[in-house]
């Protein structure tokens, strides 16, 4: 059995295919909290360009050797390279027709993250005879992400679910809801700065754990996702109710998990366990509102 579903879990995890899925979780999570109806083409948009930008991202820094790569995921990905260039290509090309069926608005956003993605992985800037990415700018590496992540899961739900008069949502209630899905997107991903520090220290990438520390970066995750809780408390707004005990046991979890990334530094952990607290936010979510129409 293991031999079976083995191969599967690998092109689910290392093809980004698991990644993607994470971002239409937190996009459906975004429609709920604002009491809209989900809109699919969204969906699709972050299903589609999640894949691309991810896989884009990992063929353009090909190393030299990946079959020697101390990485299970590089060896796997450049092992199936043929499928994961069409699978990227594919992708792309989905996004087109998607990109049109999108409002002005949500198109504009798009660009903008289009770029700075791109932007992040091209070394299209050069320092003497010294070519990078945004991603080699000392403290940007983890802002660019977690920002493109959040524009993307919370914005751009939003823009369209008001274009198609679907829900109103108040730039407060927007503020809110980004600066609290921020909070929860930087807590996650300074794990993955934390397993690549001797590397990101030879390629001089200035993330937080080279900059302040394994131990801090460790601490910072927890008061990050404090600071969400904290959010959610001060601004609930049906008091304690479900949907605020479901997105908190979420971030104890998330917690957790991150605290025991100290010593479990296991590919699959990351990927799936990490990860995949964006997907159990939005069925926790699910679960308790269920729940509590029997009380």
């Amino acid at each position: 059995m293991k031999k079976i579903l083995q191969p599967a879990f690998d092109l689910l995890l290392f093809s980004n295919i698991f990644m993607a899925l994470c971002a239409v979780a937190q996009g459906l999570l975004t429609f709920y909290l604002i009491g809209s109806k989900p809109v699919y083409t969204v969906e699709g948009m972050l299903f589609v360009s999640t894949l691309a930008i991810y896989n884009f991202c990992i063929l353009i820094t090909k190393p030299p050797r990946p079959e020697q790569s101390p990485y299970r995921r590089v060896r796997w990905f450049f092992g199936h390279y043929r499928l994961m260039v069409t699978i990227t290509i594919v992708s792309i090309l989905c996004i087109i027709p998607l990109f049109l069926l999108l409002s002005g608005e949500s198109r504009i956003l798009l660009i903008f993250l289009g770029v700075v993605s791109i932007g992040y992985g091209l070394p299209l800037f050069a320092l003497g005879d010294r070519k990078f990415g945004l991603r080699n700018i000392p403290g940007l590496k983890l802002f660019l992400i977690t920002l493109v992540w959040t524009m993307s899961i919370v914005l751009l739900p939003i823009l369209e679910s008001q274009a198609m008069h679907l829900a109103t949502v108040s730039m407060r209630d927007t503020t809110i809801l980004v600066a609290k899905r921020f909070l929860l997107i930087c807590a996650l991903a300074i794990p993955f700065d934390i397993r690549d520090l001797f590397e990101d220290r030879q390629f001089g990438l200035k993330t937080i754990p080279v900059a302040w520390g394994e131990k801090n970066a460790y601490l910072i995750c927890q008061v990050l996702l404090a600071g969400y809780v904290l959010l959610l408390f001060i601004f609930r707004y049906n008091g304690l109710s479900a949907d605020f005990w479901a997105l908190t046991l979420s971030v104890i979890l998330a917690g957790w998990l991150i605290f025991r990334s100290k010593w479990e530094k296991n590919e699959y952990y990351y990927f799936f366990y990490l990860d995949g607290v964006l997907i159990l936010q939005y069925l926790f979510v699910l679960i308790f509102a269920k729940v509590a129409t029997y009380f």
